[in-house]
């Protein structure tokens, strides 16, 4: 009889003998539970108020383009200024840039973002706060000077409580602020469904294209995002929608509460 172990009996004994002794980590199964593990997740029940802004959202989304009344989404970002506490080294051929780790905190500025996804018209403006004041003076800008001759416009927006008519009572006159209502309607985001808005699809390619960068005051942080801002007018950058109710429906039908 051959009493010699071949190779692969030697190495399935020694695996057996670690994971015994604890050398080696035990492998997990798939459906086994994984404490170490965390996933972020949206935890929330659907309900018919949800569903209701949901659907109004989407067959908004839907309608076929209209610039005398145009969908226009609405977000706001805030962008802490970070100065670089070394010059870095430029890049050269064959060579990326090279930056250093450390940086000086310089405050922070809020950037108002509005998107018209079908017409690829993009606007935004940098300010220091994002007050109720700031958001109705964003309003007015939009409405008097980008869409003067729009019928009304359909802002789609979240449930942020600067977000209201009550922002515009406590800016303007109630003459100016019937004015500029009129021209206007909100259209709310179901709660804790910002992702229904086309507008943080805009500000994560800002982020991605423009801000993923220290930017150490506002007068930079201007500079980049308007030049961003123009890029994404000139190319008449759109943005395409997909998701309908009948998707909404599909997907999420098992999360339905009456």
């Amino acid at each position: 009889m051959d009493n010699t172990a071949s190779g692969e009996d030697l190495a399935k004994t020694k695996r057996h003998e670690d994971d015994q002794s604890g050398n080696n980590p035990v492998v997990v199964k798939k459906n086994e539970c994984k404490p170490w593990l965390k996933k972020m997740w949206c935890i929330t029940e659907i309900t018919q108020e949800y569903r209701k802004r949901m659907y109004r959202l989407l067959n908004l989304y839907n309608k076929p383009y209209n610039p005398s009344i145009p969908v226009v989404c609405f977000d706001e970002k805030s962008k802490q200024l970070l100065e670089d506490s070394r010059s870095p080294i430029p890049m050269k051929p064959g060579q990326v840039q090279k930056y250093d780790y450390e940086y000086r905190r310089k405050g922070t500025c809020n950037i108002f973002v509005a998107v018209e996804p079908k017409a690829g018209k993009h606007h935004l403006k940098v300010t220091d706060q994002r007050t109720r004041k700031d958001f109705a003076l964003f309003m007015k800008w939009l409405i008097d000077k980008k869409y003067k001759r729009a019928k009304k416009i359909m802002m789609v927006l979240d449930n942020l409580n600067t977000h209201f008519k009550k922002s515009f009572y406590e800016t303007f006159s109630k003459q100016e602020c019937d004015r500029l209502l009129k021209k206007i309607k909100f259209v709310y985001t179901p709660k804790h469904a910002s992702w229904l808005n086309m507008a943080e699809i805009e500000i994560n390619l800002l982020d991605h294209e423009c801000l993923d960068r220290n930017i150490g005051n506002r007068y930079e942080l201007e500079k980049q995002v308007n030049a961003w801002r123009q890029e994404n007018n000139a190319q008449r950058r759109t943005i395409n929608w997909s998701f309908t109710k009948y998707k909404a429906d599909k997907k999420l039908s098992n999360y339905y509460v009456s």
